[in-house]
């Protein structure tokens, strides 16, 4: 059985060398596939061919910022929360934004959790730590016999 993937939705190189440190000094070993905007996310998890991104699967967790170029998170949110493919996927806001609109917004179209980037980079490993454990290892996920279809 392969170990599970996570699916890091994020445009900005800085962010997504820093998630993979941070989990990596987490010791979360689990690969991680980048979709660097909002559609190359939605082909990653709905197109025919989705191995030009890494995916064979589906992810284990999806680590989703909300200001992307081409189509906003909350717009991929709300596409993975209207399939019934991807509607029990865990989805995990993880953003600089703290504006209550977003975090509002987020919730109420199916977010299982949100995250805000810390600035200082040995909480944002702690965070990634923190993160990974539950999602990866705690959580128990629906098994084909149990679908959220």
């Amino acid at each position: 059985m392969n170990a599970p993937i996570i699916l890091l939705v994020e445009d900005n190189p800085d962010d997504v060398e820093l998630t993979r440190l941070a989990f990596e000094e987490g010791n979360i070993s689990n690969d991680m596939v980048v979709a660097r905007d909002g559609e190359e996310a939605l082909r990653c998890l709905f197109g025919d061919d989705d191995k030009h991104c890494g995916l064979q699967s589906s992810p284990a967790v999806v680590l989703l910022d909300l200001k992307l170029p081409k189509v906003s998170g909350l717009e991929v949110l709300q596409r993975i929360r209207s399939d019934p493919r991807t509607v029990c996927l865990p989805v995990v806001i993880l953003t600089s934004s703290k504006e209550d609109e977003d975090i509002l917004k987020s919730y109420s179209l199916g977010a299982n959790a949100y995250v805000r980037k810390p600035v200082e980079y040995s909480r944002f490993v702690e965070a990634c730590k923190t993160l990974g454990l539950f999602w990866l290892l705690l959580n128990e996920a629906p098994t084909k016999r149990n679908t959220c279809e």
